[in-house]
């Protein structure tokens, strides 16, 4: 259904001849403007409805404004960021026919086009603002000598500065990735198809939006369950009310509650399993593959390298100088092997992502042909004249870069001391990334946020050099442009396909970054008022940049001696199994993931076995009725995660604030 809708809408020259404009019967018009034609002729619908409204804007905010910290929050508990558009237009669609049926019918529905705008406002709100807040912000937080916060009006110019600034650099992008080549941009794609369903009354899409919403209110009530009961009195109060009348509700932290087994008489970390449908969820989303490989690699560690280890840290206990593989944490009441993992997990992420990058060349090379072609459109045809009336202009590239650019460059040198020339490059390498990101995305679906932050680590670790501030802010600086320009060429996709005006969704996406700004900054202080709030998360992505910024600034010396031969290890598995996968195509589906293996070593053990069950849920599922499973398996797995992380994030967010106020 998503292919043929594709299919239909766009299209080569054959659009072209479909609209009755081929190159034999309209000589003047190039392939690039039948192209254009076709969709004005055919597609567009802009003029004919609403679109940026109001009520779009508004319900795109507040959902953007929950989807982002619901993204905070799954940052910091599994490193990942999902996406906002789908859920988005669901929710809109349920909740505006919602409030209709509340108001008698007194308010008018709310369009297809309205709602891609909601969806283009939600998605900047949402997505573009907090990608590297959990990461680079808490890398800082774990790296400052002091455990300092950067101060909140420091973090918001920031995150308003290169939101704003990806969504600018998608700007020249976007007539060529999607008019011209018209990149598939598969989320964007999904989207226009839920939402056409949706407008259609197909009843299959109403069934999957029901299912979204009632998992939804399933996540958050287990967001309830499994809160400590120390967190809140009340909370406390009701749960051993309900253990004494009826029977227990609460969800324990782990089970069992001192893992699976001991090490020397001591509980590893979170070694069992976690009573939490939104990690379940997630495995469900990313497969078999990746989550199998996260839980071999996370029991290879917890159950062989882990105690073998131990056993050598024992026998070297009185060598002076020697330094423990395994640490201690919790006041030496407990192992944590995750803390020596994950040198050796992050170099196989790393270099398994600059790997496949380096095999995606043509790719990387691709992005870089707009700089030389110009626009894709130049002739003074009268395609041309209609489709400049609606399309973002050139100019608002120059007049909105520059002085953003100037904020941005001025905000490194005041708050981070670093140089002028230097932030200039950073600046400038933002729009390079945001080149990658965006194509990368449109061909494949996957943003490599990640790996284009550890581009920029290595740049900053030459300019530089031993300056983890820097570091950190490049990165995020670089990755969150990019970030940011992916996720509205996304949200253009959607509205190229069922015709919305670009130039409004441009702006309702501009718009939606500073309600993202306007939650995300105080949601991030309330959650994390301190670095032990932060060190309860485990924190995958953020020990990352915390590792990489670690080795590029003080060297690899630094480390135990074994931690540094787990780093080599990685980085030639991480190098192996992308080549591996390019040369034996057929023999992917049998390989292990490589950034699999990385996070089963970064995250806790009982995150990956959860990853793994829902993983194995989704695979019954389809074994039972496979039909089912394609239809309901990812809303509800959408749903769960929102409300879990939702539910979560507002606990904690409530618990800081009885805190400051008792």
């Amino acid at each position: 259904m998503t292919t043929n809708l594709d299919v239909a809408i766009s299209g080569g020259p054959a659009a072209g001849r479909a609209a009755g404009h081929d190159g034999q019967s309209s000589p003047a018009y190039s392939e690039a403007e039948q192209k254009d034609l076709h969709w004005y002729q055919n597609v567009y619908q802009g003029d004919k409805m609403a679109q940026l409204t109001f009520r779009a804007v508004a319900m795109g905010a507040v959902l953007g404004m929950l989807m982002s910290v619901s993204n905070l929050y799954t940052t910091l508990k599994v490193g990942w960021s999902f996406g906002v558009a789908i859920t988005s237009c669901v929710l809109s669609f349920t909740l505006w026919n919602a409030l209709r049926g509340l108001a008698a019918g007194r308010l008018a529905p709310m369009s297809i086009l309205e709602n891609n705008c909601m969806q283009s406002t939600a998605s900047a709100a949402g997505y573009s603002t907090g990608a590297t807040i959990a990461t680079s912000f808490g890398a800082l937080l774990i790296l400052d000598p002091q455990h300092r916060h950067v101060i909140w009006p420091i973090v918001a110019i920031f995150t308003i500065a290169t939101g704003t600034l990806g969504v600018f650099l998608a700007v020249p992008m976007k007539r060529q990735l999607i008019n011209q080549e018209q990149l598939p941009f598969p989320s964007g794609i999904a989207a226009a198809t839920t939402l056409k369903s949706l407008y259609a009354g197909n009843v299959e899409a109403l069934r999957k939006a029901y299912s979204l919403v009632v998992s939804l209110v399933a996540g958050a009530v287990v967001g309830v369950l499994n809160t400590a009961e120390d967190q809140f009195i009340a909370l406390g109060r009701f749960f051993a009310w309900m253990k004494a009348k009826i029977f227990d509700i609460h969800l324990p932290d782990l089970v069992p509650a001192n893992g699976f087994w001991l090490l020397d008489g001591k509980p590893m970390v979170a070694f069992g399993f976690e009573p939490s449908v939104l990690l379940i969820a997630a495995g469900m989303i990313v497969g078999m593959r990746v989550s199998l490989s996260m839980l071999a690699s996370a029991a290879v560690l917890y159950c062989f390298v882990g105690p073998w280890l131990h056993s050598i840290d024992v026998a070297n206990a009185g060598v002076a100088g020697y330094v423990a593989s395994i640490p201690t944490a919790g006041g030496g009441a407990l192992f944590h092997p995750v803390r020596w993992a994950l040198w050796g997990g992050v170099s196989l992420m790393v270099f398994a992502s600059f790997t496949s990058l380096s095999l995606q060349w043509r790719t990387v090379a691709r992005s870089f042909r707009i700089l030389r072609r110009g626009p894709a459109v130049v002739s003074d045809s009268g395609v041309e004249a209609k489709m400049a009336a609606i399309e973002v202009p050139n100019s608002w590239f120059v007049i909105g870069v520059v002085p953003i650019a100037f904020a941005l460059v001025a905000l490194q040198i005041i708050a981070f001391q670093i140089q002028w020339w230097a932030g200039l490059i950073a600046v400038a390498a933002s729009f390079a990334l945001a080149l990658v990101a965006c194509r990368a995305t449109g061909e494949t679906d996957i943003t490599p946020v990640g790996p284009l932050g550890k581009i920029m680590q290595l740049l900053f670790a030459i300019i530089s050099p031993g300056n983890v501030t820097h570091n950190l802010i490049a990165a995020g600086s670089g990755a969150n442009s990019a970030g940011s320009a992916a996720d509205l060429l996304t949200d253009l996709k959607s509205g190229y396909l069922l015709g919305a005006n670009p130039r409004k969704q441009f702006l309702a996406q501009f718009i939606g970054v500073f309600f993202g700004t306007l939650a995300i900054v105080p949601a991030w202080y309330l959650m994390i008022p301190n670095v032990a709030a932060l060190e309860k998360y485990p924190l995958p992505a953020t020990q990352v940049w915390v590792a990489v910024a670690r080795v590029l600034s003080a060297g690899v010396a630094s480390l135990p001696e074994t931690a540094r031969i787990a780093i080599v290890a990685g980085a030639l598995i991480g190098i192996a199994l992308p080549i591996f996968e390019k040369l034996f195509p057929k023999a992917r589906p049998w390989m292990p993931s490589a950034m699999g293996l990385g996070l089963g070593w970064v995250v806790f053990f009982s995150n990956a076995l959860s990853f793994a069950i829902g993983a194995a849920i989704v695979a019954l599922w389809g074994a039972v009725h496979r039909r089912s499973q394609e239809t309901f398996s990812v809303p509800v797995a959408s749903g769960l995660i929102a409300g879990e992380s939702l539910m979560k994030a507002v606990l904690a967010m409530l618990a800081t604030v009885i805190g400051l106020t008792s």
